[in-house]
């Protein structure tokens, strides 16, 4: 595997920095190497937020944040509006957004012309982190969805690091709500 970067878009408390060390997290525990990097810019609940995940089955010698993501995961509809967000994404990459709109209804489309309709998913993470977790948290259902849209880490290693982040019925809550993304995700794109 070549290297492969995810760059998660959200906003303070929405837990984007533990989205990137959960996947860290998982792909370690299919044996490859792989960096999680936090990015603030003001430091306060509600502030954009990003992450940065890199993983290959070599050594990673860069440490910069990711400029050209094979993959995006946005957690906050509301920074599709900004420049930023969409900026560098390689050609044929993955976008997994969290929200109950279509991507036409979140009116983006035009800026996704060159990114296969399969890589594109929209899953209510939201929603999934309120059923299952009583709470609206959305990175662990979003990165259940990333395991399904990508195929790049199997579920049961997102599981694992599900449970390594978070203990008990919160753990166990998170699983739920991660499994029920990738089902929808999988559903989506033809495959469950």
């Amino acid at each position: 595997m070549s290297l492969f970067e995810v760059r998660i878009h959200g906003r303070g408390g929405q837990g984007v920095v533990s989205a990137a060390e959960m996947l860290s997290v998982a792909v370690f525990t299919e044996g490859k190497h792989a960096q999680a990097i936090p990015s603030f810019g003001s430091e306060r609940m509600g502030a954009p937020v990003q992450s940065f995940v890199r993983f290959s089955d070599h050594d990673i010698r860069t440490r910069e944040p990711v400029i050209e993501p094979d993959c995006l995961i946005i957690q906050d509809v509301t920074l599709l509006s900004h420049e930023s967000t969409f900026a560098g994404l390689k050609e044929g990459g993955y976008v997994l957004i969290n929200s109950t709109h279509t991507i036409e209804e979140l009116g983006i489309a035009d800026k996704l012309k060159k990114i296969p309709a399969s890589h594109l998913m929209v899953v209510n993470a939201t929603g999934l982190a309120r059923e299952h977790l009583g709470r609206p948290i959305p990175n662990a259902a979003l990165i259940g969805g990333f395991s399904a849209i990508t195929g790049q880490l199997k579920f049961e290693s997102i599981e694992k690091a599900i449970h390594k982040k978070f203990a008990g019925a919160v753990g166990d809550g998170n699983v739920a709500a991660a499994r029920a993304a990738f089902n929808e995700v999988l559903e989506a794109k033809g495959l469950n």
